[in-house]
């Protein structure tokens, strides 16, 4: 092994200006540039990933995005039975059910929607020719419900060859 060497005497090492000095407007300066910098990733990125609505390029209505909640509209659908409609309140969910007779006389009855917003029962109409009896005659009164677009179409299409129930949920 060889003899240990001796390390030589030197001044002490000193970096010019000693400690690292901020000063206090140098401070605020780089905080007001970092909370600017900050402010503008935020808004890069609320920008990039905010809500946006589906372009409509065919002329048809807006498709849903996978895994988004499906948007609702407001469908006006008449219920055969008058009375039935006169216990329903804004706010109650109804189930829809289209009943069709068919040609042997039996009947075929069919859920079409499923737990339909109630958010509106309009008022039958009270005038000449008008009311219970018009609503009797025009098969039933009007209630609008709210339902995924989806469901909508199908319950038009169910109102114009069967007659609609409604059961509440």
């Amino acid at each position: 092994m060889p003899p240990p060497c001796e390390v030589p005497q030197f001044a002490p090492v000193r970096v010019r200006g000693g400690r690292c000095r901020l000063s206090r407007s140098r401070l605020v300066r780089h905080r007001g540039r970092a909370l600017a910098v900050g402010l503008v990733v935020t808004a890069a990125a609320l920008v990039a990933a905010g809500p946006r609505e589906p372009a409509e390029t065919d002329g048809g209505p807006p498709r849903e995005r996978a895994g988004a909640p499906p948007r609702k509209v407001t469908a006006p659908v008449r219920i055969a039975d008058a009375a039935t409609v006169r216990l329903l309140r804004p706010g109650d969910r109804v189930d829809v059910i289209a009943a069709r007779e068919t040609a042997t006389g039996g009947g075929d009855a069919r859920v079409v929607a499923r737990g339909a917003l109630v958010t509106e029962v309009p008022k039958p109409l009270d005038g000449p020719g008008e009311g219970a009896s018009a609503e009797s005659a025009a098969g039933g009164a009007l209630v609008l419900l709210s339902v995924p677009r989806a469901t909508a179409a199908v319950l038009v299409g169910a109102g114009t060859t069967a007659s609609l129930a409604v059961t509440l949920c």
